[in-house]
């Protein structure tokens, strides 16, 4: 099959993890077609809405906050743009109030738990993400301040890790890794919202913003043939500033191993109502857009594992 053709999305979805507190409910799905009719996965980390009755409770303002907190359904988007092109499509359900899956197990704000730091942690220091409030379990926000009514218990923490974490990144290895060996080299496309961004020196907001930890985490052609893309298009795109791509992109892209991965924060007012609560008018053309670039970057990954097979039979 030509990977840069519509694909149909006849496919199997498998669940996994859990979430807890929830009684049972999974903490992501997994959706893909075997075989794999391209070479690119959509992950998409911070839409989940399934907020335990625990976690609403412990929060200050859980209206607000988990509204700022998602990435408003992306996940709607995700799903249509992998019906029309056939890429896997992993989603999560848990919520990012409850755990970051974009952070890494260290990105732990201690201050936030009753006993504080765990003596084994020995000169542990808080990183950017932590200080700004965004860590793996989320404290403060911008214009509302902290989060919660009451400190956390490590063995939430550890739960949390154990039943969401894990198993959500052991899955996108895993369906990564397959669609390489078939295909000689796999697209990440980790897939975000961002709030409009508003003018910048006097010119208009890129209504996308391109993120590959500034060259690391894929080949640059596929990073030229999506500004290309965008530019054909007419939709304004930036490259790394100010969203390069975070835990995801630093666990799981490997060019030199034909792991290749993106991260694309889209502009919520270009698919979202007024209110940015609801989908809006712009919903069906934001999806003929991501799935116009999904069939183009899965031509061009097709040709990268082609030539990385040429280049170890050579050998």
């Amino acid at each position: 099959m030509d990977p840069a053709a519509p694909a149909p999305f006849d496919s199997s979805a498998v669940t996994g993890g859990e979430i807890p507190g929830s009684h049972g409910q999974p903490a992501y799905a997994l959706r893909q077609s075997d075989p794999s009719p391209v070479p690119v996965l959509i992950a998409v980390p911070h839409a989940g809405r399934a907020y335990p009755g625990s976690l609403i409770e412990r929060m200050r303002h859980p209206g607000y906050a988990s509204l700022r907190l998602e990435d408003r359904y992306v996940d709607l988007l995700g799903e249509a743009v992998a019906r029309a092109t056939g890429a896997a499509l992993l989603v999560a359900h848990a919520p990012r109030a409850m755990i970051d899956l974009n952070r890494a197990t260290e990105d732990v704000d201690w201050d936030m738990f009753a006993r504080g730091r765990p003596d084994n942690l020995g000169s542990y220091t808080p990183g950017m993400r932590v200080r700004s409030g965004l860590g793996l379990i989320p404290r403060r926000l911008p214009g509302l301040g902290e989060l919660w009514k009451r400190r956390h218990e490590e063995e939430d923490l550890a739960a949390r890790i154990d039943l969401i974490h894990a198993p959500y990144h052991a899955c996108l290895a895993e369906t990564l890794a397959a669609l390489r060996d078939r295909w000689g080299a796999a697209l990440l496309i980790d897939l975000h919202s961002m709030p409009p961004l508003g003018f910048r020196g006097g010119q208009p907001a890129p209504e996308f913003v391109l993120g590959d930890r500034f060259g690391v985490s894929c080949h640059g052609s596929l990073v030229g043939s999506c500004f290309s893309y965008f530019a054909e298009a007419r939709r304004g795109a930036a490259h790394n500033r100010p969203y390069a791509g975070g835990y995801v992109l630093e666990r799981h892209a490997h060019p030199d191993e034909g792991l290749h991965a993106l991260q694309l924060e889209v502009d919520r007012s270009s698919y979202l109502d007024t209110r940015l609560v609801e989908p809006g008018p712009g919903f069906a053309a934001m999806v003929a857009l991501l799935a116009g670039l999904v069939r183009r970057l899965a031509g061009e990954v097709a040709g990268l594992g082609r030539l990385g097979n040429l280049a170890n039979a050579a050998e």
